[in-house]
């Protein structure tokens, strides 16, 4: 915080205000980080120390070997997979996995779903947590499949081999088109 442009013009030029509000600023700032830290750790979203906690609070085991990305997707996926289950909850749980829209394609006759990913290309990082989140929200007689947005042949049949050949397999299937 800049306090030297809170006070009157007469002390612009007085040394001795301008080394004080110096001090005055350093410890501000402190104070300022330290306030934008404790906001941080009041949200599932931007919390890192306090992931502990909230993994506790949802009945989660607390994994500190894994990442605060995979983390926080844990315990927000935890949060909206409370209450009944319906169609929305688990489009909204898979989507907090996968960072993009999800579809749910309900087969009663069979008792299953499909969590089809049409927001991203690809399958999403952490998709052995999303298992564990499903398990635990789904109806004990119901099963689940994914299904995921893969590029075809025909998708990338513009591409020369000399081209294809700087992509992984991976990427080819996943990212380029």
């Amino acid at each position: 915080m800049k306090l030297m442009k809170l006070l009157p013009d007469l002390y612009q030029d007085n040394d001795t205000m301008k080394e004080l509000q110096s001090i005055v600023n350093l410890e501000t700032d402190k104070v300022q980080e330290a306030l934008n830290k404790t906001i941080n750790e009041c949200y599932v979203s931007t919390s890192s120390e306090l992931l502990s906690r909230y993994e506790k609070i949802y009945g989660l085991a607390i994994e500190v070997n894994k990442s605060d990305i995979k983390r926080r997707e844990r315990i927000i996926a935890r949060t909206r997979g409370i209450g009944t289950v319906t169609k929305k909850m688990l489009e909204d749980v898979a989507a907090s996995y996968s960072n993009g829209e999800v579809e749910v394609i309900e087969k009663p006759e069979d008792y299953s779903f499909i969590i089809k990913f049409v927001g991203t290309r690809g399958i999403p990082s952490n998709m052995s947590d999303l298992v564990c989140t499903i398990e635990e929200i789904k109806p004990a007689h119901m099963a689940f499949s994914f299904e995921y947005i893969l590029n075809t042949w025909n998708m990338i049949s513009g591409l020369t081999w000399g081209q294809g050949n700087s992509y992984t397999w991976k990427q080819l299937r996943e990212d380029v088109v």
